[in-house]
């Protein structure tokens, strides 16, 4: 596939990829009344759990659209790994294989919460899959955010880079706060989650804009 049209593909992907799990997230969580669901309390793979009227940890779970939410979560991981498997065209060596390794980690981890529930009343090796794949998919997004940051491939503004930084670093850091408080860890896990979907956002529409204005320009693919 010729660069006019992977370029271009990959960055449509990530921008759908980020809007379909907004779309998602807002229509289960609104579906989700009794108790009203809790953005600040309330993890986000709560609202994946099929047992209505369950506890787990404390909290209340009850998610009509549960399948809508799973499905969402696995449609991310396939979209986004997708998207910088697209992209990794823009960088060579040993960083485009630690991207495309990243990517694919994080697809995996993804899928893994949506097939597997955090929830008492499922299986013991059903919580310990979803745990551990919500912890490589936000582990992997937030750590190739960086890393696209620091590469120059991407033939994007310094400011962009800053940015791609910044974000993958509050993701990090957002995602060690969320055992702080039981009042704030939906708060905390959506600053480790949101992070690499704005910056999904962000980089596809740069890399569209870039090559509307640009698109017979061969970037520096060098690292």
């Amino acid at each position: 596939m010729p660069r006019t049209k992977w370029l271009p593909l990959g960055a449509v992907v990530l921008v759908v990829n980020a809007v379909q799990w907004v779309v998602a997230e807002a229509i289960t969580a609104a579906a989700w009344t009794s108790p009203p669901y809790s953005y600040a309390r309330n993890y986000i793979s709560d609202l994946g759990v099929a047992d209505c009227g369950t506890r787990f940890q404390g909290r209340e779970l009850c998610s009509p659209d549960h399948a809508l939410m799973n499905t969402s979560f696995m449609l991310e991981g396939i979209l986004f790994a997708t998207g910088v498997l697209l992209l990794a065209g823009l960088v060579e060596g040993r960083a485009r294989r630690v991207i495309i390794a990243l990517a694919l980690a994080h697809g995996v981890g993804m899928v893994l919460i949506g097939l597997f529930h955090g929830t008492a009343d499922g299986p013991a090796f059903g919580t310990a899959l979803h745990v551990g794949g919500a912890g490589i998919g936000i582990l992997c997004a937030n750590t190739l955010a960086i890393l696209a940051g620091a590469l120059r491939g991407l033939g994007l503004p310094t400011a962009y880079r800053i940015f791609s930084v910044t974000v993958g670093a509050l993701g990090l850091v957002s995602v060690a706060l969320v055992g702080v408080s039981v009042s704030t860890a939906g708060a905390f896990e959506r600053g480790s989650v949101y992070s690499w979907l704005l910056w999904s956002v962000v980089t596809g529409a740069l890399l569209l804009a870039r090559h509307q204005h640009r698109p017979a320009v061969v970037e520096n693919v060098l690292a």
